[in-house]
């Protein structure tokens, strides 16, 4: 009987994953600089999700859901200040097959940075995220990105 259950599961897991692959991410990023004052710029990387699908926070409350993270490549003219936070309307609810409430967002969130830096500086890392709607969840993606501070 478990060998049953267990080639069950696996052949949902590849057929989920076998269509996950062929839908389109559902997101738009942008990369915006904000200067904050002098020598202080506030990164921000803008998401616009289609309808229907979420990104979860990176605080998402549960230890097998992929948040997003963001790595910067080591650059010493940089100086990170504090971490990376989110801004949009968070909504946290219970999710069938999950052991905690899930907080995540949809429609358009900002997840920002504040660094320390001078005008011309090159800043530039990856970000891995997921996005999930009501049925599915589509593989982990990365995204390099890449800011040139101007004043």
């Amino acid at each position: 009987m478990k060998k049953v259950f267990v080639c069950v599961a696996l052949f949902f897991i590849f057929v989920s994953s076998t269509l996950a692959q062929g839908v389109n991410d559902p997101t738009v990023w942008r990369y915006e600089v904000h200067k904050k004052n002098t020598n202080q710029y506030e990164l921000a990387f803008v998401v616009k999700l289609n309808e229907g699908w979420h990104i979860f926070s990176q605080k998402a409350g549960d230890e097998m859901l992929i948040p997003p993270s963001f790595h910067f490549d080591k650059n010493n003219a940089v100086k990170f200040v504090g971490k990376v936070i989110e801004q949009g309307k968070l909504k946290t609810e219970k999710m069938e097959g999950v052991d905690h409430p899930v907080r995540y967002y949809e429609g358009i969130v900002t997840f920002s940075q504040l660094v320390q830096t001078k005008s011309g500086t090159k800043i530039m890392g990856e970000h891995e995220y997921q996005v999930c709607n009501n049925n599915m969840c589509l593989p982990p993606k990365k995204k390099k990105f890449e800011f040139i501070i101007k004043d």
